[in-house]
């Protein structure tokens, strides 16, 4: 194809892709989740409520589940429920949308690629979405609740009573959920970087040391404490990490 058919599809894809997100985004943030009885059965049903939309819902979910007892969540303006609401709806959308966002990313450019790389990209599609998620859970179940309490405590420390806003609370969560879900595809870049011939494994072997450097630089850029504590909670599990795609990577060469 022309570079004007490549615009024109590469245009087709995109719409695509965002009319993906736009339509689940403006789903969890108009419907919640609803429980309906029917002959003595529990059936939760998407149901038009927009302010217990499903945004909300989870937000109430995340906010049980992270955020220390003693510390209480407050709004601090008039427009900000409805802009942490609608900022967790994205993030839904977007999160909930990667198959198809990656399925039309690998329509567009798998024209360019040679049947051995498409076959890499097939293999690596469920490995990096296990990690992604496991990234995430990691996140969600122990180094954001460790961190909230962590830092809060100093707080309680000086006997002032800790309030957080909910944009705030809800920005450390989601994108500290997405730093760690992005950090656990290490290996993945390391094994297609080796599979492309861009380096070989030995590569990884030597540079080890400057990797460690790189990653407890990273660890100490997305924690929001100066403690040096948290981030060895990013820099550790991604040194391991490093590690296994180190293995993988010299399977492959």
């Amino acid at each position: 194809m022309g570079l004007l058919e490549h615009i024109d599809e590469l245009r087709a894809r995109l719409v695509r892709i965002l009319i993906s997100v736009a339509a689940i985004t403006l789903f969890t943030f108009i419907f919640g989740i609803e429980e309906f009885n029917f002959s003595n059965f529990k059936i939760y049903l998407p149901f038009p409520n927009i302010y217990n939309n499903i945004s909300a819902q989870f937000i109430t979910k995340v906010q049980h589940d992270l955020l220390p007892s003693y510390v209480r969540l407050i709004v601090t303006s008039p427009s900000q429920a409805i802009f942490a609401q609608f900022s967790t709806s994205l993030f839904l959308g977007v999160i909930l949308s990667m198959p198809i966002i990656v399925h039309q990313i690998g329509k567009f450019v798998s024209p360019a690629l040679y049947p051995k790389e498409k076959r890499m990209i097939l293999r690596i599609i469920v490995p990096a979405t296990i990690l992604f998620s496991l990234g995430c859970i990691f996140s969600y179940v122990l180094v954001t609740p460790f961190t909230l309490d962590f830092l809060y405590k100093y707080g309680i420390a000086l006997g002032a009573q800790t309030f957080v806003t909910l944009d705030e609370f809800i920005s450390f969560v989601l994108l500290f959920t997405l730093a760690f879900g992005l950090s656990f595809q290490l290996p993945i870049i390391m094994v297609i970087l080796t599979s492309l011939e861009v380096v070989d494994a030995q590569f990884w072997r030597k540079n080890f040391s400057y990797a460690i450097v790189a990653m407890v630089i990273f660890g100490a850029v997305i924690t929001p404490d100066t403690s040096g504590i948290t981030m060895w909670f990013v820099a550790l599990p991604m040194m391991f990490l490093y590690v296994i795609g180190y293995l993988f990577a010299r399977r492959k060469s």
